[in-house]
């Protein structure tokens, strides 16, 4: 894969995308969430890879949406844009994406940081709704996912006021899985990708369908939804495999079947 503002690379099961924009911070433009969306779903295709690594470098995960994209945008030009639908494609992704963020995550940063599966941070990463600001408020998720994860009262507190969280604020508030000294945070990211990718792929797929339907529904159909997802892997080559080493005291050789 060869992009103009991502970079793409696979160690071992695990493919790593990297926001590459430094002069501007990895500002998100169109081109660059376009191309950072097709190289997930490449590796998404991709059987030889069980997770994904998104991150950006130790300056910026994602400072933001390329405000001068949008300075002199309209609301119709916006709509028939539809920049949004792009990001429904990564919420599409089957594979774990793992977020590997140092520094600055504001605005669509921190909302892309936020639609990963898992969050490792860097101690001196932010995590920020600083839309407000500029007269607008977060259109991917922002306002969304942070009341979820942190809560109504954090959640006006970041849409409202816009001042970002430090990293381990934002790791008491739910946002962020773990907290990594500076600079560690893509090997933490990897290491913990590693370790996914290990585990029968049809398992982790479903797992990770079952606990974002659980973001969007009520207990009740949440249990259903899991319950017949536990059963449908009663049918897979994985399962048989994963009990047999289980008793036989081995590692479990899965092929996501």
């Amino acid at each position: 894969m060869s992009y103009e503002f991502v970079l793409t690379e696979v160690n071992g099961p695990v493919g790593l995308v990297t926001i590459n924009r430094p002069r501007v911070r990895n500002a998100l433009n169109h081109q660059t969430i376009a191309e950072l969306v097709d190289a997930l779903e490449t590796f998404d295709r991709d059987d030889t890879i069980r997770c994904l690594v998104l991150t950006g470098d130790d300056r910026a995960f994602a400072a933001g949406a390329d405000i001068a994209e949008m300075a002199d945008a309209g609301a119709v030009e916006v709509l028939n844009d539809d920049n949004f639908a792009r990001w429904a494609r990564f919420r599409a992704l089957h594979k774990p994406v793992i977020a590997a963020v140092g520094g600055y995550a504001l605005g669509g940063g921190c909302e892309l940081a936020l639609m990963c599966d898992m969050v490792v941070a860097s101690e001196t990463a932010q995590f920020g709704q600083p839309e407000v600001k500029i007269g607008i408020i977060p259109g991917a998720g922002g306002t969304q996912r942070w009341a979820r994860s942190a809560g109504k009262v954090r959640a006006m507190e970041a849409v409202l006021i816009g001042d970002p969280v430090r990293a381990v604020d934002a790791e008491r508030m739910g946002l962020v899985n773990r907290v990594v000294p500076a600079g560690a945070q893509l090997e933490e990211a990897m290491r913990l990708a590693q370790v996914i990718a290990t585990r029968p792929p049809l398992a982790v797929r479903l797992a990770k369908e079952a606990v974002n339907h659980a973001m969007e529904v009520g207990l009740a159909p949440g249990l259903e939804f899991e319950r017949k997802l536990f059963y449908l892997l009663f049918a897979s080559e994985d399962k048989r495999e994963g009990m047999r080493a289980f008793l036989e005291k081995r590692p479990g050789r899965f092929s996501g079947r």
